[in-house]
Formats: C-alpha cells, structure tokens, sequence
C-alpha cells in the first residue's frame, strides 16, 4: 500500500463505522393512535415521557440482574396507570372494580369507594371514611389462582410459592408487597388484584418479559390514588417497580392502616404478646417490648 493512499483509506473506515453506529441506534416507535380510557382522557404531559413507544421497547429496557442483596429486578420504564376499588367499568375498562381477582366483595371488605378525587382526599385516603384495608395497593397482570387451585405454572415461575403456600384455594400473590420508584421518591404497596387487561402473563410479572400492547398504552402496572399522591403521578404515567421482601420495607404512609397490611398485623400481634407478657409477670415483657 502506498503511504499516500493511507489518510483516504482511514477516512473510508471512519465512515464505515459511523454508518454502523448510525444504523444501530433504537428509534423510537410512532406514536400510537388507540384512545385511552378514562383514567388519561385529560390533556397531560405523556408525551414527554414518550409513552407510546414503552409497549414496544426492546431488550435494552428488560429487567436488569439484582443487584447483590437485591433478590429481585426493577422492572424499568412500565407504563402505570391508576385505577380504584369502587371505580366504574368503561368503554376501555369494562370489568368493574366493586370485585377483585382474590376477593368478591372487595369493596366491602376495603369499606366503601377509594374516591379518586384529589379534592375529597386527606393523608392519603378518601375523607369519608377509614379504610379497612391498605389505601397503597396495585394490580398487576397475573393471578395465581385457576379454577381448581392454582395455575399449572405457579409453582414453578413464582419465587415464593413454596414459603407462601396455604393450600389450593389461597392465593400466594395477594397482599404481596412491590416498590414502585418514580425519580427519587419509592412507594410500597401490596398486591390486591390483577390487570390491567390480563391475568396470565407471567412472563412479564416474573421473568424479562415487556407488557403486551392494550388499550392503555401497554400499561403494566395499576396503582391506587394513595400510590398517584404519593409519587405525584399523572393517571398515565412510567414508573419503575419491583418485588420486595417485607423485612426490607421502611415504615411510612403505607404501614398505617388495613387489617391486610403486614405491618398492622405485625403491631398488632406485638402488642397482644406485650399485654400477655405483662399480665404473667414473666420475663418475656422485656423480651417484647424491645
């Protein structure tokens, strides 16, 4: 090769891989035209946060590997939606809320409708009423439970099936409790029906799997208004979530009230055996209180 030949081969190379790089850059899908059900009919900044595009986005959005001590994933960049016990059923949300995939009477045992409201909302919960269960709650699109006991699968892709395990007819997902990030701030909530629009895809729920594309821009994550308020999420927004142990959750808004909320149930048997160990005189009371 001929020396003067070098800086034109170089610039020929040069080129070629800026070619390369530019090919291979992930462009974002167009935005899709689908309506959205009532929870995004408003005019919000979605399209900031390129919603549309999230249904469909490749594997550089897959759940990442925990990290050491972390037993599970975040789940990253997941359209969330917000949706309430009580809630009416409409043109792209036909299934009312009064009933979830684990309790029939779910608006009766939580004691009325969670109004979404803003304006008849305090601390966290409707203003009419205390609710009797954990205002922080979720939906996620998978239900454990078949006809007859529990899916074929279950045993097998849920990692605490075999701890959690009661029996054929009791779920091992419902009041399972996940953190969902949004910036800085974390919520926890628990675990209390399935959706949005599927129960069975545990490819996403428990393994690398993206949420299939449905009438709410690919949501795969249903979050109550405790969980909006907190976070300060649009009712179509992306969040980041992910399973977490209950040993791992920090007391805040979410520990305080539901007779299905570990910590409440936690207290409540502490403060049994506290009262117990005082009547006895017995050196447990020490022991209890600590």
């Amino acid at each position: 090769m001929k020396l003067g030949k070098i800086p034109h081969t170089v610039a020929a190379l040069l080129s070629s891989v800026t070619s390369l790089f530019a090919h291979g850059t992930v462009s974002k899908a167009e935005p899709t035209k689908l309506k959205l059900s009532k929870k995004s009919e408003k005019k919000s900044e979605e399209s900031r946060v390129g919603i549309e595009s999230l249904a469909f986005a490749p594997s550089h959005l897959r759940s990442a590997p925990p990290s050491p001590g972390e037993p599970y994933p975040w789940k990253r960049q997941i359209v969330t939606t917000v949706f309430w016990i009580g809630e009416k059923p409409s043109e792209n949300n036909p299934v009312p809320n009064r009933s979830s995939s684990w309790d029939k009477e779910w608006s009766k045992s939580y004691g009325g409708f969670d109004d979404p409201n803003p304006a008849r909302r305090q601390d966290y919960t409707p203003v009419k009423f205390t609710p009797r269960q954990n205002p922080f709650y979720c939906a996620l699109p998978y239900n454990d439970k078949g006809a007859n006991g529990h899916r074929s699968e279950a045993s097998r892709v849920i990692p605490w099936f075999k701890d959690a395990y009661q029996g054929p007819g009791v779920s091992v997902c419902k009041d399972r409790w996940i953190a969902i990030r949004k910036g800085n701030k974390i919520a926890y909530a628990q675990w209390e029906d399935a959706g949005p629009f599927r129960t069975d895809h545990w490819q996403y729920v428990f393994g690398n799997e993206r949420p299939k594309p449905n009438l709410n821009k690919g949501a795969g994550l249903d979050v109550s208004p405790a969980v909006r308020d907190f976070l300060g999420l649009s009712e179509t927004d992306v969040t980041d979530w992910q399973f977490v142990d209950f040993k791992d959750i920090p007391r805040g808004p979410w520990s305080k009230l539901g007779e299905n909320n570990t910590f409440v149930i936690n207290d409540r048997n502490a403060g049994t055996r506290l009262a117990q160990a005082k009547s006895s005189g017995g050196p447990a009371a020490t022991h209890v209180a600590e």
